[in-house]
């Protein structure tokens, strides 16, 4: 049985090139990405405008999911592959997993609470209000690593299959117990599924913003001076920053799917491991998921550019970048969004709604 055991050793064979480029990707990810996700979480957390949207809340859990991977799994598998075996202790062999699915899980959970989140916002507005107090939002977020870690505790306690280590790959992951393992399972529940309702869900959003923007411009093909539009249809206007976040959160998604999708596709297909390098550079890319999310926040959103410039510099500028007034003058409504920079301020476009005529008029 020994045997058999250093030929499969020997059989998958690293090149040594391959070890330390991941190596030193994980030493460079674990450094950059902690920094990364702890200056967001503590810019989020300092804004107070940010602190306002409810995905403010779902985007910190992604943050410290990130964290935690960034600060516990990378350091752990630098060392792994500098040493090319695990020379840490049986029981780090099995936290090692445990951390690592678990916060694959609550990633991919925190960004179906922020999709959800922007579906329920776009597409049912009158019980996002509702639904979305502080209350429900701790419950959610409860659930999301509360489940994303429950689902590890079997093989932990070796009651479906056993947390250890894989002497071929020199790699602690989920082992089978008796013949079964719960591996299948917990990438449907996982993974699998979660991506299933992301998407779905970012379907839906985009039909739904699809068809207000055809409302639109129906309307005002060309927007004049003034014009006449329903009210149901000027309703879109003021959630400009609503859909611009919301596409801020898909970009994150398909940044996660992009990085881990190549690691599951291996798996699948080179079960054998036939080809190690290919396992390694597309391990070295599912690390890189829990890194390059400050990056996307700081070169797709102003108000998150803004939220990290008031954490670095100390400084109390408008997070939003602008101003949204709103008054009520005559039986009118008006809202007004205007962008400042340099000292000046330029209004973009006003919406004027007359609760009298039940008429919108949208002016330049």
């Amino acid at each position: 049985m020994m045997t058999n055991k250093t030929i499969d050793v020997i059989a998958i064979s690293y090149p040594r090139g391959a070890t330390i480029f991941a190596s030193v990707c994980a030493v460079t990810f674990s450094v950059v990405g902690a920094i990364g996700n702890l200056v967001t979480a503590l810019a989020l957390l300092r804004c107070s405008k940010l602190r306002q949207h409810t995905t403010t809340a779902f985007v910190i859990s992604l943050c410290v999911s990130d964290l935690l991977f960034c600060s516990i799994n990378l350091p752990l598998t630098a060392s792994r592959y500098i040493n090319e075996a695990w020379v840490l202790s049986p029981t780090t062999c099995k936290l090692f997993p445990f951390f690592f699915y678990g916060n694959v899980a609550a990633s991919l959970l925190s960004m179906v609470g922020i999709t959800l989140n922007r579906y329920m916002l776009i597409s049912c507005h009158t019980l996002y209000n509702k639904l979305y107090t502080p209350c429900y939002i701790c419950l959610m977020l409860l659930f999301a690593w509360g489940f994303s870690f429950s689902m590890m505790v079997p093989p932990l306690v070796e009651a479906w299959g056993r947390l250890g280590l894989d002497p071929p790959t020199f790699s602690c992951t989920i082992l089978k117990k008796d013949g079964s393992s719960p591996k299948k399972l917990l990438f449907v529940l996982g993974f699998f599924l979660p991506c299933v309702v992301i998407i779905i869900s970012y379907s839906c959003i985009y039909w739904k913003v699809r068809k207000s923007r055809q409302k639109l411009q129906a309307h005002s093909p060309v927007i004049p001076k003034q014009v006449s539009i329903t009210p149901s249809t000027a309703q879109f206007l003021p959630r400009r920053e609503d859909i611009r976040l919301t596409r801020l959160m898909l970009i994150i998604f398909c940044c996660f799917l992009l990085c881990f999708l190549p690691l599951m596709l291996v798996n699948v297909i080179d079960d054998e491991i036939s080809f190690p390098t290919i396992h390694v550079l597309a391990s070295v890319l599912a690390w890189a998921s829990s890194v390059v999310n400050p990056f996307i926040y700081a070169g797709s959103n102003r108000q998150y550019r803004a939220a990290y410039r008031n954490l670095l510099c100390c400084t109390r500028s408008n997070p939003q970048g602008g101003t949204c007034q709103r008054a009520a003058i005559g039986g009118s409504l008006f809202f007004s969004h205007s962008h400042s920079g340099s000292g000046k301020t330029c209004n973009t476009d006003m919406v004027q709604y007359n609760a009298t005529s039940d008429k919108v008029k949208v002016m330049k």
